[in-house]
């Protein structure tokens, strides 16, 4: 059991190693992937509506005036 727990750990020891190597020396670099352009962020819902809002501090502020539509 313990010849064994030994081959293991010398096994880890060499991969370790041989990868540490391989970075050091300027290993095969991931490809990057391309940047994704930001999105302007969606109207989810009429509280995130600038138009929507705006109207309903109109009407708050004027109830007497018609509906524009």
């Amino acid at each position: 059991m313990l010849k064994l727990l030994l081959v293991v750990i010398l096994v880890a020891l060499t991969v370790y190693l041989l990868t540490r190597a391989a970075q050091r020396a300027g290993g095969p670099a991931l490809p990057k992937r391309p940047h994704r352009r930001q999105e302007p962020p969606r109207v989810i819902g009429p509280d995130d509506d600038p138009d929507f809002l705006r109207d309903l501090d109109r009407k708050r502020k004027h109830p007497e005036d018609p509906d524009p539509s």
